[in-house]
């Protein structure tokens, strides 16, 4: 499972979910999504991501093994 910390990072920016979305190029749903684990981002779009953030991957998304 992907965990992420997009609201605390776009909080710390004072982005709005509709802002990131047009600084990646994805709809404010896709963030919405994103954020509340609905959705697994693509590399690029977790690279375009973190990059706003001014982050490295890994400081935004965290990958957890699923419990079986």
């Amino acid at each position: 499972m992907i965990h992420n910390r997009m609201k605390e990072h776009r909080a710390r920016l004072g982005l709005k979910q509709e802002d990131l979305a047009k600084l990646v190029g994805v709809r404010r749903e896709t963030i919405g999504n994103l954020e509340k684990g609905r959705y697994n981002p693509s590399l690029v779009l977790a690279w375009n991501i973190a990059r706003v953030f001014g982050v490295s991957i890994e400081e935004v998304f965290t990958v957890e093994p699923e419990e079986t």
